[in-house]
């Protein structure tokens, strides 16, 4: 399927607030609310915003009706997940991806959003935007790099890390993991595919699984201990061998150190075991996941890595 690139963002455009996962407040919705329109952009809710059924923002029916119902509507110029949460995956099966490609828009969000990502780009093959979520208290490195990459169509686009989170990892105790470190050094270029390391290993063997041939395989993951992200990394691995990739970035990985109460590899340690023996370029705790100061990746688009220079390089356009 050729890759399909959504219509760039312009000022003043409308977008659509959705919930397709965990179920949000009403604090958190009118704290997303202010921040689109801090960004110079009006706002539409997705009907079905604020109900609650369990941890869910409302059944998957409903669910999958509000971002159905953003996706054909031709005010609605980005889609914008308030949160992630759980839930995702329950809309995999019923999306009318035809219906998306006919309609492309931006679609940006992270964490349990990453199953969308997935199931989008598989199946419609449109670019999704891996990126900060509409509650969250975005930092300037994460707004500038998501309105660059969404409104600003360029042929090549250097990503550098963020310069704070640096900052975090050497004045902070408790935020080592922040700090940027390669494993196997060298420069890669390939399709960006991920995001959550709990989703993208639950979605392999599926319909709807990452494909890493040949691709810069991005992670990330929050408050899971060593051993959990080993298994992750594990079921993963045996599924489609991360050699297979052509490089492989590791975010950062907040609150996934080792648990108090019992012996423990480092966070360092478990993903070493996977990614030094490789032959492909592979880094840790460069500037994305469950973090303010995040870039933003567009899935499925070609990239570059270098490990040297500590950049990300998007090597065409996301949007049109």
């Amino acid at each position: 399927m050729a890759l399909l690139k959504p219509p760039r963002l312009l000022p003043g455009d409308t977008i659509g607030l959705v919930t397709p996962a965990g179920q949000v407040s009403q604090a958190a919705i009118d704290k997303a609310i202010a921040n689109v329109r801090a960004l110079g952009y009006d706002v539409k809710l997705g009907r079905h915003l604020a109900e609650v059924y369990g941890n869910y923002a409302g059944s998957w029916q409903h669910r999958l009706a509000d971002l159905h119902g953003m996706f054909l509507d031709p005010d609605v110029k980005a889609i914008w997940a308030i949160r992630g949460g759980s839930g995702a995956m329950q809309l995999l099966p019923h999306l009318d991806y035809a219906l998306i490609r006919k309609h492309p828009k931006i679609f940006v969000g992270y964490s349990d959003i990453t199953a969308l990502h997935l199931a989008i780009g598989r199946h419609a093959g449109l670019v999704t935007f891996h990126g900060p979520v509409a509650m969250s208290s975005p930092s300037d490195y994460a707004t500038t790099h998501l309105l660059n990459v969404l409104t600003y169509p360029e042929n090549e686009y250097v990503i550098p890390m963020a310069v704070e989170n640096s900052r975090l990892a050497a004045n902070e105790p408790g935020h080592e993991h922040f700090a940027l470190r390669t494993v196997v050094p060298g420069m890669a270029t390939g399709r960006l595919v991920g995001g959550n390391l709990a989703l993208v290993s639950a979605l392999a063997g599926t319909p709807y699984a990452a494909d890493i041939r040949n691709a810069l395989l991005f992670l990330e993951e929050v408050n899971e201990e060593p051993y959990r992200v080993d298994r992750m990394m594990m079921q993963l691995d045996m599924n489609q061998p991360f050699g297979s990739a052509s490089g492989i970035m590791l975010g950062i990985f907040e609150g996934c150190g080792p648990a108090d109460d019992g012996p423990s590899l480092t966070l360092d340690e478990t993903t070493d075991q996977h990614l030094a023996p490789l032959h492909i370029p592979a880094v840790t705790g460069w500037s994305f996941g469950h973090i303010r100061h995040q870039f933003t990746l567009p899935m499925g688009l070609q990239a570059r890595m270098d490990t040297g220079r500590q950049t990300l390089t998007l090597l065409e356009p996301a949007v049109r």
